[in-house]
């Protein structure tokens, strides 16, 4: 191996927490990005089959309830993508807020999850101005 590939090595190494290299995570994102997609798209259909249909208030309220699964159904879509752009770019298992390692036993349940789980206890300093508290 050449100096400049082992130093690449090297930097990946310590950019990635132990346990999240592999083409494992990269499989587990993608199979999720699928089924995410495929949500999307049957509850999008739904929603243009029921906003094209009944105009009375169940039929509103149906198409309701379908737009907001959507919407929720797209920001998990979202997530996932950025999981797997956090995976090219060498940060995934990183806590967003701290670069603390997130457990691969953590990432093995949400694959696409950002904050350690002590920042995801604690709200972020936005959040506590926010809410009034004062900075950490």
């Amino acid at each position: 191996m050449r100096r400049e590939e082992h130093r690449s090595t090297a930097a990946i190494t310590r950019i990635q927490p132990a346990g999240t290299r592999g083409p494992h995570w990269r499989a587990l994102l993608e199979a999720q990005w699928r089924a995410r997609l495929e949500e999307v798209t049957e509850l999008s259909l739904a929603y243009h089959g029921a906003a094209d249909g009944r105009g009375d208030e169940s039929g509103r309220q149906e198409a309701y309830q379908l737009l907001r699964r959507t919407v929720a159904a797209r920001r998990k879509l979202a997530d996932v993508e950025e999981a797997l752009a956090r995976l090219a770019a060498g940060n995934f298992g990183r806590c967003e807020q701290c670069g603390a390692p997130i457990g691969a036993g953590l990432l093995a349940i949400i694959p696409e999850r950002r904050y350690c789980p002590r920042c995801t206890a604690e709200p972020v300093p936005a959040q506590r101005h926010a809410a009034g508290l004062s900075p950490r």
